[in-house]
């Protein structure tokens, strides 16, 4: 087992050798590292591709979470029906590690990217690519790119909301993007698509509203369509990984067969595959009794570089290295020369900053916590700390002070 190597060595990478007993140890890495839990990570990636099927639901995870090949085919393997990017170059990488099937979660207007891929499809017909659009405009930037002889690329109509992000605003307006779909030979009509995470961040009673609410609409709007798509396999896509569960409730009734023509309700959540310990915990499906249940499998660790006063610890962790756009990071364990400190060194303890560089973490005056010790961080939004490294050890668990790490994933951003 290697992790890529070279002159310079990546970020992830061990210090030090293979150990006697030939297992590389994450005590042979230097702080700050981030590790995945291979075995809760599988259990993840199993859990919802059953609760999709289950529902009779097609999984496309979001790649963007990740940028992992590697992680990309055991979501595959495990029944994902497509994996979803969110831009072209991200569709490169998708290309490259040989995904036959890709949603581009975005609008897709870039006349460079567009030529690439109508090339790349009349080379391989059979690859298939999945956009969205959303105005006349944008259908005829795809045309402008398109020989007359490449096959078109498949495009869903995006519904969004008001002040949100990309999509039509109106079910009129969805009428006049699908004719001009129509109308050009570039791209072909395969369904509606949009993402409910736009209209709120809450999980009260009133945030849910918002999202079904939403939902109802896209459904409303696919339905409208329903004379202008051009396949028999038609798409209706949505589902983030915070509301995938009203996803199903709501989307679900329109998967099937009617009149000849199938309707495949496709979910394109990412997070799930490491879950966190932050504002999924608070916000996804299983906080309120629903959906998979999903175990956090993802972790930073920080050693403890000052205690510059009784209340305060300063870790090499900083914002190169962890995610803190969605909530900070939580400290959980502490590690003393490969023995967990007792639970109660981090009472009270919570991660009040970061810089480049450094974690600040509040303590309680009398906390055993030294300089040298290194604290395991639990994550809150980990897409923004898989973009940090390029190279990931991924343990065997995460709850043993010296784990075993059993291979690497290589990320591609």
């Amino acid at each position: 087992m290697t992790s890529e190597s070279n002159e310079f060595a990546p970020k992830g990478s061990p210090f030090e050798p293979v150990g006697a007993d030939g297992v590389v140890r994450l005590s042979a890495f230097s702080t700050p590292i981030a590790t995945l839990a291979g075995d809760r990570m599988a259990g993840n990636i199993r859990a919802m591709a059953q609760w999709c099927g289950d529902r009779g639901l097609l999984l496309s995870p979001h790649g963007k979470t990740t940028m992992a090949p590697s992680i990309w085919e055991q979501q595959l393997a495990a029944g994902a029906w497509a994996i979803t990017v969110a831009n072209p170059a991200q569709l490169r990488v998708a290309r490259r590690a040989g995904i036959r099937r890709v949603i581009v979660a975005n609008e897709f207007v870039d006349p460079t990217a567009l030529r690439w891929v109508y090339a790349q499809h009349a080379a391989d017909p059979d690859w298939r690519v999945i956009c969205w659009v959303d105005s006349v405009a944008g259908v005829e930037a795809m045309a402008a790119q398109h020989d007359g002889t490449a096959p078109p690329i498949d495009v869903c109509i995006e519904v969004g909301a008001l002040d949100a992000r990309g999509g039509v605003r109106s079910e009129d307006e969805a009428r006049r993007v699908a004719e001009a779909v129509a109308a050009t030979p570039a791209v072909r009509l395969v369904g509606v698509a949009g993402y409910e995470g736009v209209v709120t961040h809450g999980a009260d009673a009133a945030g849910l509203a918002e999202v079904s609410g939403y939902l109802r609409r896209l459904v409303s709007i696919h339905r409208r369509l329903a004379d202008l798509y051009e396949t028999d396999e038609v798409l209706i896509s949505a589902g983030g990984s915070a509301y995938f569960d009203l996803v199903a409730a709501e989307l679900g009734p329109e998967a099937g067969t009617q009149a000849g023509s199938s309707t495949l309700v496709v979910l394109r959540p990412g997070v799930y595959v490491t879950y966190d310990d932050g504002i999924y915990t608070q916000i996804a499906p299983q906080a309120r009794g629903a959906g998979p249940q999903l175990v956090a499998a993802m972790h930073v660790w920080g050693r403890v570089l000052s205690r510059p006063q009784p209340d305060l610890a300063l870790l090499d962790v900083g914002r190169r290295d962890i995610s803190a756009d969605e909530g900070m990071p939580v400290p959980q364990r502490v590690n003393r020369n490969g023995t967990w400190r007792p639970d109660t060194a981090l009472n009270g303890a919570a991660v009040i900053d970061l810089n480049d560089q450094h974690t600040y973490l509040r303590l309680a005056p009398n906390s055993p916590i030294e300089v040298g010790d290194v604290v395991r961080l639990g994550l809150s939004h980990p897409c923004t700390t898989f973009d940090k490294w390029s190279t990931i050890p991924v343990i065997d668990d995460p709850d043993i002070p010296d784990p075993r790490v059993t291979e690497f994933i290589e990320t591609y951003f």
